[in-house]
């Protein structure tokens, strides 16, 4: 090796010295290696500069998040608050009091998100002030219930100022999220801006380079055949080199429109509009119990006075109508925190450790032994290799997928569920999870791993998360994932990690 690179040396000294052709070639070489590093300094900083701009949308978020978190508690609180002025009822400061006691925290947090901010915290300010008054109004028509001034609390109620303050810090926090969205529609900007940036100067290097390597190969193919071989390896480096910067971006990209989706979900399109449903149902509910309470009284003070088809309607249609309503707002905000369980998942430390495969698995398996015995069903783990791995999204990974096994078992015959595991060239392993179940459509294959989708009959509750939670954990742990299987056949999920 050390000889040959003395007569690579000695050969480029006596090139440079005897024609300027092969001065020019050098010089070519150098613009290429120069248009290499300036091309990397130059990706390298517009993916800083996107990784900057979702640490903006994802701050922002939260801040958006956490704020009209605060407004719910408010609500929360005063649901508590008016349904023991009522009732005289203590169950109902059980929600005043959890909500109190919720309130400081988040005020805690938003603090440390909106800190550096001076806009934000400026309406952070307003917003506190405006919840001390409502939260001492609160605590004073409580008291004045639990003293015996019914009259009084009902007076503070009935002036309005309550109302007028939520309403004032409802527009706080609205603006608040309207500059938020503004900023993050900025930064979201930006970062396509910068991930454009990012893929013509790698398609501007790969021209430039192909260029530049035509040139030098047309000059050494006039001269000598060796430095030809030279130039050759070179634009072999160069395009492995082109292909890697490629499939990093992608990766990145990809990445960050997951991060972007998941957050944009939870910020606009669900969080917002469900916590004024929660809200105004709540409210409706009690202006309902109002009324039926009116209607009974009624009904014994003047009999006859209301009607059949008002009575089935304040007593039946409308609870019926609040509690469709209540139901599918529950739904949502479940919904909403498996989006917020996925995306804080993602953003995980992972810590690596050796695993027995076996030992974690007969583990998992023993935590479902209740709805496995339900159908005689049975689980068969036969050897598996030991991996080097986070053990939490392993369990996750590998409890989901039991987990589905046992939802989508078929009803017909017991469960058999069968766990094989093998170790692959390149440092790879390969698990097979194997079930007899119903069996999955080979159109729905890919359908059955994206968000919200689910196939074949609907009869199981769940929101078509689950399978896309363990695509998004399998390929963060640097494998992949895929099924194969038929209707009425079963299913095979095949799980192919690195070992280490």
């Amino acid at each position: 090796m050390k000889q040959r690179a003395r007569f690579d040396v000695t050969s480029l000294n006596f090139i440079r010295q005897s024609q300027p052709i092969y001065r020019r070639l050098l010089l070519l070489l150098g613009a290429a290696f120069a248009l290499m590093l300036m091309t990397n300094v130059g990706i390298l900083y517009m993916v800083r500069q996107t990784s900057a701009y979702t640490e903006i949308e994802l701050k922002g978020h939260k801040t958006q998040i956490e704020g009209w978190r605060l407004i719910s508690l408010l609500t929360d609180a005063e649901t508590g608050q008016r349904g023991f002025m009522l009732t005289a009822r203590s169950d109902y400061l059980l929600v005043y009091d959890n909500a109190l006691e919720q309130l400081p925290v988040v005020l805690e947090r938003l603090d440390g998100l909106v800190a550096d901010d001076a806009e934000l915290s400026a309406r952070l300010d307003r917003i506190k002030g405006l919840y001390e008054q409502r939260r001492r109004l609160m605590v004073d028509t409580v008291e004045m219930t639990r003293s015996g001034r019914i009259g009084e609390a009902v007076g503070a109620i009935r002036s309005g100022q309550g109302k007028a303050l939520m309403d004032g810090m409802r527009l706080e926090v609205s603006e608040m999220s309207a500059t938020i969205d503004r900023r993050t529609d900025a930064a979201t900007n930006a970062a396509r801006w910068a991930q454009r940036m990012s893929l013509i100067l790698s398609i501007a290097s790969g021209a430039l380079m192909v260029i530049l390597g035509g040139i030098g190969a047309g000059l050494v193919r006039r001269q000598i055949h060796d430095l030809l071989k030279a130039q050759k390896q070179l634009d072999r480096i160069n395009a492995g080199l082109e292909e890697e910067v490629r499939v990093r971006t992608a990766d990145l990209v990809r990445a960050n429109e997951e991060i972007q989706r998941f957050a944009y979900i939870v910020s606009h399109d669900l969080r917002a509009p469900l916590v004024n449903v929660m809200g105004y149902t709540s409210e409706l509910e009690q202006i309902a119990g109002n009324v039926r309470t009116l209607l009974t009284r009624l009904d014994k003070e003047h009999p006859g006075l209301v009607d059949d088809e008002t009575r089935l309607g304040v007593f039946e249609d409308a609870p019926e109508a609040i509690g469709f309503i209540r139901a599918s707002t529950t739904k949502m905000d479940g919904l909403i925190k498996a989006i917020l369980q996925l995306s804080r998942d993602g953003r995980r430390d992972l810590n690596p450790q050796p695993l027995d495969m076996q030992q974690m698995l007969q583990g998992l398996v023993d935590a479902v032994a209740h709805p496995l015995s339900e159908n005689n069903g049975r689980v068969v783990i036969g050897d598996l290799p030991t991996i080097n791995h986070d053990r939490m999204a392993i369990e996750q990974i590998f409890g989901n997928l039991i987990d589905n096994a046992i939802k989508y078992q078929d009803p017909e015959q017991s469960l058999l569920l069968e766990i094989k595991g093998r170790e692959l060239d390149g440092n790879m392993v390969e698990f097979e999870i194997i079930d007899n179940g119903r069996g999955i459509a080979p159109k729905d294959h890919e359908r059955i791993f994206e968000l919200f989708r689910r196939s074949g009959r609907q009869d199981r509750s769940g929101e078509g998360l689950g399978l896309a939670f363990v695509r998004s954990s399998v390929r963060r742990l640097g494998g992949q994932i895929t099924v194969r299987s038929d209707l009425g056949k079963g299913a095979t999920f095949l799980v192919v990690l690195p070992q280490q």
